[in-house]
């Protein structure tokens, strides 16, 4: 992958998102001046109510938005209603294949997952909701056990916070890993590097 070229990542918004699954992964990336460059897109372009309460203003909506070369798909408590609507379904069938890497946290996953474009590949998701997320995508090879699991262009995560962890790796990939060291310096987080750390999967009664 080229690391020079600055690269455009949309991030996907939808009422009801999660915060954390957005902006952790956004500080990272973020910071990144002259590699990456964020833009906001939902299904119309305008404030988009978070599951916290505060808002986003997305820049793009699905008929205006550019190219992209990076998909962020963040989950949320309403997703699972979003796997229903069509223009979202629609949308990301057309655009997923056009990007380099589509990357999703926690419940997103389950949207990505119902356009079929995941059939065949491994991936995971929320361990909370886990048999929620997976049961109307069979075809998926999913992992109980993963704080993220990367196949081919997709990049899927566990809950939440999971998807920090998730975009330094992605980094890491696109950019090295000195540069997701720095990062994880300088935003004072400790980044869990093993994709297989995931106690969460005890926890919640995935794996013994």
């Amino acid at each position: 992958m080229n690391a020079t070229r600055t690269r455009r990542l949309g991030a996907l918004f939808y009422p009801g998102w999660e915060m954390l699954d957005t902006c952790g992964p956004l500080e990272m990336f973020g910071n990144m001046p002259g590699m990456i460059e964020i833009v906001t897109v939902a299904q119309q372009a305008g404030p988009v109510r978070s599951a916290q309460g505060p808002e986003i203003v997305a820049t793009y909506g699905f008929d205006d938005c550019p190219r992209l070369d990076l998909l962020l798909i963040p989950g949320g408590m309403s997703s699972h209603d979003e796997v229903e609507n069509p223009l979202m379904i629609d949308w990301l069938r057309r655009r997923v294949p056009e990007v380099e890497l589509t990357m999703t946290v926690c419940s997103g996953t389950e949207l990505l997952a119902r356009t079929g474009l995941l059939d065949g590949r491994r991936a995971t998701t929320n361990k909370m909701f886990f048999a929620q997320v997976t049961a109307d995508s069979p075809r998926v090879k999913w992992v109980k056990e993963a704080r993220w699991v990367e196949d081919g262009p997709f990049v899927t995560s566990s809950g939440v916070s999971a998807g920090i962890d998730m975009a330094l790796a992605v980094i890491a990939r696109l950019a090295g890993a000195e540069v997701s060291e720095q990062l994880a310096l300088a935003t004072e987080y400790e980044w869990h590097r093993d994709a297989g750390w995931d106690p969460f999967a005890r926890l919640h009664g995935l794996v013994a």
